[in-house]
């Protein structure tokens, strides 16, 4: 569920690593404008070497230190009682953290999920509620205040290019007081996604207790959102617990112990019947079916990385796909030209109709996202990256 992707700012020169135009990461596809990625003397992006990291990390007893933390939660709550939670979007990912929670290790896990009110497609609705049959899991669920989320979602998307501000910050609050309120201290998250993909502060680690901070879900002042009618009343659960309170938990990531791979994870999503946008939607700027297939509009948020840093899903998932070894660099330098520009039409529909823009006001308001020092326009009247990936 995280992985709802990283911040996004409205100029990358805000980064000290900025430099006028784009420099790639020499074995995948990432430029150096994602923020909080660094890059070696060699030309290599932190994500990529701390893949190759792994080769040095001992798996099986990172696997036994699980083992033993499930040990120290289990039947915390008696017999019957919950022992653990899973912030669940019931994606690809989270199918595989409620098997290795429920089905390896035998825990007894309460799913949380914030849904995020947009149109959902056929495969969301399937395995949100799959999640639970198949694994049989109670799951309890957030959808926040409609209202609300529709000023602030205009007020985040026209002034800072975050569209998705208001849910986000919910994915990281919500199962933090839900911990609380079940008295399940053992939360768990699937991959540290800075640590991941590359991002600022990245350090790997096993606690998850600090990632409310990373900026998907940070750095907008509260009382800036409440306007328009809005009121502190209309947010509730959207500060997070105090510090002291949420010292008191234990949200760890899943991939610290597990080698993680979005790929193996797809597979085992599968046979628990997880349904990808196969025969559904072909995505225009995603190389997989399988990622963030919940809802469309929401897909806005993550490509706005595009006119911002110059990269979007495509060059995320090619990356990855880089390190697994399911594409060459050339093969993937190929799907980011074609695809990482070119927003789905039915992304943005989705968007506006529930936002109530016209489609000509939503491109106006993309237009300005633009980073200059990026982007020129072309003689189409569009806009074109400066320096391509070569």
């Amino acid at each position: 569920c995280l992985s709802r992707n990283y911040a996004t700012h409205r100029n990358p020169k805000t980064h000290n690593q900025r430099l006028e135009l784009m420099k790639y990461c020499k074995k995948c596809v990432m430029p150096d404008t994602r923020p909080g990625i660094s890059f070696n003397e060699e030309g290599v992006c932190s994500a990529c070497l701390n893949y190759e990291n792994r080769k040095n990390i001992d798996y099986k007893k990172r696997w036994e230190e699980f083992k033993l933390l499930c040990d120290k939660y289990r039947r915390m709550n008696g017999a019957n009682g919950y022992d653990c939670m899973i912030a669940v979007s019931g994606g690809k990912d989270s199918h595989f953290q409620v098997y290795i929670m429920k089905e390896v290790m035998g825990m007894n896990p309460l799913l949380v999920t914030v849904e995020d009110n947009f149109p959902m497609t056929r495969a969301g609705m399937h395995n949100l509620k799959n999640i639970s049959e198949a694994f049989g899991c109670d799951i309890i669920s957030m959808k926040p205040n409609i209202k609300a989320q529709k000023v602030i979602m205009r007020y985040t998307f026209e002034n800072y290019g975050k569209p998705t501000y208001f849910i986000d910050r919910y994915i990281y609050t919500y199962p933090l007081y839900m911990a609380l309120k079940f008295n399940t201290p053992l939360l768990i998250y699937g991959e540290n996604v800075g640590y991941e993909y590359g991002g600022a502060g990245a350090i790997e680690t096993y606690s998850a207790r600090d990632q409310i901070y990373n900026g998907v879900g940070y750095g907008i002042p509260t009382q800036e959102l409440v306007r328009e009618g809005i009121t502190m009343k209309d947010l509730n659960f959207f500060e997070p617990p105090t510090q002291e309170q949420i010292a008191s938990l234990d949200p760890v990531y899943m991939s610290y112990f597990v080698e993680w791979n979005s790929f193996k994870n797809y597979e085992i999503a599968k046979r628990y019947g997880f349904h990808d946008l196969t025969h559904e939607w072909n995505r225009t700027h995603h190389v997989e079916q399988m990622d963030q297939v919940d809802s469309r509009a929401y897909l806005v948020h993550s490509w706005l990385k595009y006119p911002k840093f110059g990269h979007a899903s495509a060059t995320d998932y090619c990356s990855r796909m880089i390190r697994y070894g399911l594409l060459t660099r050339e093969e993937a330098i190929k799907l980011v030209k074609e695809r990482d520009h070119a927003l789905d039409p039915l992304c943005v529909r989705d968007f506006c109709e529930f936002l109530g823009y016209s489609e000509k006001e939503f491109w106006e308001i993309i237009d300005k996202q633009y980073n200059i020092d990026l982007f020129e326009k072309n003689s189409f009247n569009g806009w074109t990256l400066k320096e391509f990936i070569k």
